[in-house]
């Protein structure tokens, strides 16, 4: 007697690929029954002849499906992935702790990364995500925002938008009481956990442009123009690792080349903050000298004065004169 098909008899290899991926791993294995039984759930019927074959068309398709004899069953599981656990633990970290990305979305991405792996390892991503609560931007669009600033880059067009900053109400504040800012966008970077914008402002007539930072999630309502981008002789020569490096908290400022002296102890801290191409001159014992450029602001002066004195300024003059003027002002401030 013929044995009858399943309803879904056509979708057995789609199934039997879905079975390994969602519930089998190193750690979770299945035999040939327990096998034939979720394809049945899924309305196809399979013996062990024709799953063996199945296995060998998913194998060479490059689905990595292993056997492995125990006793008097055989285990079958998908061994290699795409992504491996640690990988995938590494990009959900990564999606989380990212402040430019909501709450939302993140829940969102990933719930989509958990689908990477089986339906166990998944159990185990969550749990790195519940004991990694961060502070999280509250503008939904920066999403949609990073996709239209691609789009405008690999257009090499101009984009418009406006730009706000929260108020002591928690409401969003036009800049520029609501002017349009139009910009010439050249690329995109990660700094303190923020996402920025890098464009060019050709600014207003008579008026020369500059090289600017936007925060992303502070820009709103981005439109991609058709008018062709501005600053290409500039950002020929632009060099977007040593921008980032001069500003602090990605605030602008005057860059100047500013001497600094500090006891050993700190070298590891001015490597990690300016890289490996820093020139240490030793003055003595137990400090050394060492020049860096960086956009002289308040941040700047703030970084200096949590070292706690390891690290001053030796100059230039006026530099150090404001940093003096900022640690009084900050006294004063606790009388």
């Amino acid at each position: 007697m013929a044995r009858v098909k399943g309803d879904h008899q056509k979708l057995k290899l789609l199934y039997l690929a879905k079975i390994f991926e969602e519930e089998t791993d190193d750690e979770h294995r299945l035999t040939l029954p327990q096998i034939a039984q979720m394809l049945a759930a899924c309305g196809v019927n399979a013996d062990r002849k024709t799953l063996y074959q199945d296995f060998e068309e998913l194998r060479s398709f490059g689905m990595d499906i292993i056997s492995e004899r125990e006793g008097r069953d055989t285990y079958y599981w998908l061994g290699v992935r795409d992504f491996e656990l640690s990988e995938l633990k590494l990009l959900v970290d990564s999606v989380q702790s990212a402040k430019f990305i909501t709450d939302g979305k993140s829940r969102e991405l990933i719930g989509k990364l958990e689908k990477l792996a089986s339906r166990h390892q998944a159990g185990m991503l969550q749990r790195q995500v519940m004991i990694a609560g961060r502070i999280k931007t509250m503008n939904e669009s920066i999403y949609y925002n990073v996709d239209k600033l691609h789009t405008a880059i690999g257009g090499d067009v101009r984009i418009r938008f406006q730009y706000f900053q929260w108020n002591v109400k928690k409401e969003m504040q036009l800049r520029r009481d609501g002017a349009w800012y139009e910009v010439s966008p050249w690329g995109l970077l990660m700094d303190d956990e923020n996402y920025y914008l890098v464009g060019y402002d050709a600014g207003t007539a008579g008026s020369e442009g500059t090289i600017k930072h936007y925060r992303v999630d502070k820009m709103l309502h981005i439109t991609v123009t058709d008018l062709p981008r501005q600053g290409r002789g500039e950002f020929e020569s632009f060099d977007m690792p040593r921008y980032t490096k001069t500003l602090f908290s990605m605030f602008g400022g005057e860059e100047t080349k500013v001497t600094l002296e500090a006891e050993d102890s700190m070298a590891g801290i001015l490597i990690d903050r300016f890289g490996k191409d820093l020139i240490i001159v030793k003055t003595d014992e137990d400090h050394f000298r060492t020049s860096v450029s960086v956009a002289v602001s308040s941040q700047f002066f703030g970084w200096i004065l949590a070292l706690e004195g390891k690290v001053r300024i030796a100059g230039p003059a006026h530099v150090a004169r404001q940093m003096k003027k900022e640690a009084e002002k900050i006294a004063a401030q606790y009388g």
